[in-house]
């Protein structure tokens, strides 16, 4: 196993990218995002989508554990298709 970085998944958004990249360390996974020109025409600052997307980089030796970290993220932040049990609508 090599120690060269692996593109783990590519966001639209830099915002986007800088979440997964906190879950991941927050895991103690190291993570990184690539260097694309995601300035544009809005600034150092703009976190909003880009042409190009925002990559999020791990080290080899923890691709699949990084993967693993971010298929929980999605899952626990599914939209349920049913109110919960309890919920009183309003209409």
């Amino acid at each position: 196993m090599t120690n060269a970085w692996h593109v783990l998944v590519t966001y639209a958004s830099g915002f986007e990218a800088d979440l997964a990249i906190a879950r991941l360390e927050s895991a103690e996974i190291p993570a990184m995002r690539d260097s694309n020109d995601t300035v544009g025409i809005f600034g150092p600052g703009f976190q909003g989508a880009t042409a190009r997307g925002v990559s999020v980089l791990v080290p080899e030796a923890f691709v699949d554990e990084a993967r693993a970290v971010l298929v929980d993220v999605v899952s626990a932040d599914a939209v349920e298709d049913e109110p919960p049990e309890g919920y009183i609508s309003e209409s």
